[in-house]
């Protein structure tokens, strides 16, 4: 099936917008191993093929082992995390499923690896990759990513 529409033809203000996030977040000082799991977990979460397929090779290139990488999914049940990406593997969940219930225990266990500001980029960084989900899944993007190397 073709693309719905693209965000990119018919908003393309919205979509540098988007895009810009995306760069800000990269140079935010956050560590872009955490990062590309982050995507790639919110990715799985929401079932935006082509964002697990881009996320999964940007976390490849960036050094992420095929055996962290198979076990984000079940990421809670795996003790090849450390305790700071678990935080924020937490945070990105409890965001992207509106767990209000879960939150407060998510933040305290963010508090305890990240400062303020670090939380700041967390939190943007699971909104940023969740409208990027969803503008991908509205435009009916399927299959892999063009131009990553697998």
């Amino acid at each position: 099936m073709a693309f719905r529409f693209t965000v990119a033809t018919e908003a393309p203000s919205l979509y540098a917008t988007l895009f810009a996030t995306a760069k800000a977040i990269r140079g935010s000082g956050l560590p872009t191993g955490l990062v590309h799991l982050i995507d790639l977990r919110v990715s799985q979460i929401n079932g935006c093929a082509y964002c697990i397929d881009l996320h999964t090779k940007e976390a490849r290139h960036d050094g992420q082992s095929d055996e962290r990488i198979a076990a984000l999914a079940g990421w809670e049940h795996s003790d090849l995390f450390l305790p700071d990406e678990r935080a924020a593997f937490a945070w990105a969940e409890v965001l992207t499923r509106t767990q209000h219930d879960r939150i407060d225990d998510a933040y305290q266990a963010l508090q305890r690896h990240f400062s303020a500001e670090q939380i700041a980029q967390l939190t943007v960084t699971a909104a940023q990759i969740n409208a990027w989900n969803r503008v991908g899944i509205a435009q009916h993007i399927e299959g892999t990513a063009v131009g990553m190397a697998a």
